[in-house]
C-alpha cells in the first residue's frame, strides 16, 4: 500500500467518509443544492397554515424526499409531517448541534434536477390586495356621492 493511501485510509476512520459538498450539505439539511425542488425558511415554517406550494411540488415530485430542520419544535413540523404521509413521501428530521440552518424545510429529489427558483416567497399579496380594494371601494363611494351631487 503507497503512504497516500495508508493516510486516506486512516483519516476516513478517524473522520469519516470525505462528503462532496459539505458547507452545502449542512445548509440544505442534508442533501445539496442540485437536488432542492422548495424551501421555507424558519419563520415560513412556524407559520399557521401550510405552505400551498409544497403540497404541490409533492404530487409534481412522487419520488422526493422531506428534509425538515430538527431544532424547531414538533408542533410546528407536525402538519408538514402529515402532509407528506399523506403524499407517501419519506421525511428525515435533520438535527445539526454544530450548525442551525436558516431553513425549516427541504424537499429534495433523490437526484439533480438543477432546479433555478427554489426559495418560495411570503405570500403579502393578500393583504395588498385588501388594502388596494379599501382603498377602491372607498374610491368608488366617493365617485357615486360626487355624481349624485
Amino acid at each position: 500500500m503507497s503512504r497516500l493511501k495508508v493516510e486516506d485510509y486512516l483519516e476516513q476512520g478517524m473522520y469519516g467518509p470525505k462528503e462532496i459538498k459539505p458547507g452545502e450539505r449542512i445548509e440544505f439539511l442534508g442533501t445539496l443544492r442540485e437536488r432542492v425542488i422548495v424551501v421555507l425558511k424558519k419563520p415560513q415554517v412556524f407559520e399557521l397554515n401550510v405552505y400551498p406550494e409544497i403540497e404541490e411540488m409533492m404530487k409534481q415530485f412522487p419520488l422526493s424526499n422531506l428534509f425538515l430542520n430538527g431544532q424547531m419544535d414538533y408542533q410546528y413540523l407536525g402538519k408538514y409531517i402529515k402532509l407528506a404521509n399523506r403524499h407517501n413521501i419519506p421525511y428525515k428530521i435533520v438535527l445539526n448541534k454544530d450548525h442551525n440552518s436558516e431553513l425549516g424545510l427541504v424537499l429534495a429529489e433523490k437526484n439533480a434536477i438543477n432546479k433555478e427558483e427554489i426559495y418560495i416567497e411570503k405570500k403579502q399579496f393578500n393583504q395588498v390586495k385588501k388594502k388596494n380594494s379599501v382603498k377602491a371601494f372607498i374610491k368608488q363611494l366617493v365617485r357615486k356621492f360626487i355624481k349624485k351631487r
